[in-house]
């Protein structure tokens, strides 16, 4: 097969490792900066043309379409789907994950258990939101954050008041969320590929920090999870409709929470925790569905 890995930079340990092992498995992969990508669009055919060909010959894609630039990455991928090219993750999936607003709606209605949320439109009555989640301490998120940047520990009233004041000046959408205390800096990724969970690890904020990000010098060990911790990890996929995605959960005294759906999750620390060949599965992921 002649696969396209969707990247902006080749020098990725996931991009390079997905290359690495699409090639041991006999298949031509192809990195491209979808951002270099014209999207043509006309009666009956559409095309992508980049630098000085069309990319009419490809059979499937690998989406790694970073957070930035979501919009134009998955107009690329979208663009693919039109074409008839399989793709790992489609445009719909990628942008219902990066709205974190809707996925949470999503997660909710298929009765997948989270902190409690509240989301409000520049609410100044910052007492009656905090009364919503249980009180402060709360987890402030912008919408748009991502990789632990834009995720605020507001400890007391006066300091969530700050923040929420602070996002608001900036018409910065945020979310309010409850703060699990049992779980101490950790939580846990489980990665999905084609609906089960191929590798699972536990991250630890470094001391003193509440996000468990690797990104942010925390730590990563292998883990078993527990039948509901896998429950939730797939249904959470399966919802969003996401073949391949990054579920991430904490352990709270009322079972796993749900914190996050990645539909672009790095292999570094996954595949640095657990031994395990995560790129392999994408491709055989891949192998098995195309048509």
């Amino acid at each position: 097969m002649n696969i396209v890995i969707l990247s902006r930079n080749t020098n990725l340990y996931s991009t390079n490792r997905l290359v690495e092992e699409g090639e041991k498995r006999g298949h031509l992969i192809e990195v491209i900066d979808p951002l270099k990508c014209d999207i043509i669009i006309e009666k009956e055919k559409p095309t992508i043309y980049y630098k000085d060909r069309y990319l009419d010959y490809v059979d499937a894609i690998i989406p790694r379409i970073g957070t930035s630039v979501t919009f134009f990455g998955c107009a690329v991928v979208r663009q693919f789907e039109m074409m008839g090219v399989f793709t790992s993750v489609t445009s719909d999936a990628i942008i219902r994950s990066r709205d974190k607003l809707r996925s949470f709606q999503r997660l909710s209605k298929a009765g997948i258990g989270m902190p409690k949320t509240v989301f409000t439109n520049y609410s100044r009555d910052v007492e009656k939101v905090l009364s919503h989640v249980g009180g402060a301490p709360v987890i402030i998120k912008l919408l748009e954050g991502t990789q632990g940047l834009g995720v605020v520990l507001a400890e007391t009233k006066n300091a969530a008041e700050s923040v929420l004041e602070a996002f608001n000046g900036l018409q910065a959408r945020a979310l309010v969320q409850e703060y699990i205390s049992e779980a101490k800096g950790a939580d846990l990724r489980a990665l999905v590929v084609d609906g089960q969970v191929v590798g699972a690890m536990k991250r630890q904020g470094k001391e003193g920090e509440f996000r468990s990000n690797l990104h942010r010098g925390g730590s990563a060990q292998i883990v078993k999870l527990s039948h509901e911790e896998l429950k939730v990890a797939m249904n959470a996929a399966r919802a969003l409709k996401l073949p391949i995605c990054g579920v991430d959960m904490l352990q709270s005294e009322r079972g796993p929470l749900l914190l996050e759906v990645n539909s672009t999750p790095g292999l570094e620390g996954i595949e640095g925790a657990t031994g395990k060949n995560i790129a392999k599965a994408i491709i055989t992921f891949i192998e098995r569905n195309r048509k």
